[in-house]
């Protein structure tokens, strides 16, 4: 039997959305073993200018705990 975990991060990019979801997940397995996906809660960006500046998701990382 596993048994999963999630944790909630979030990323931004100067790029796009995709590169802050691939910024997210390449940070979080640094740190966090087994990880299995990630849904994107949430997707919004910051504007200055009339232009967007930042793309910001906040993502749930799904990982699977060692067992013992």
């Amino acid at each position: 039997m596993s048994i999963a975990r999630v944790t909630e991060i979030s990323s931004t990019s100067e790029v796009s959305f995709e590169d802050a979801v691939q910024q997210g997940v390449a940070r979080a397995t640094k740190t966090l073993r087994n990880v299995k996906g990630a849904w994107i809660k949430e997707q919004k960006v910051e504007v200055e200018g009339g232009k967007v500046t930042k793309y910001i998701v906040n993502m749930l990382v799904t990982f699977v705990l060692d067992d013992e």
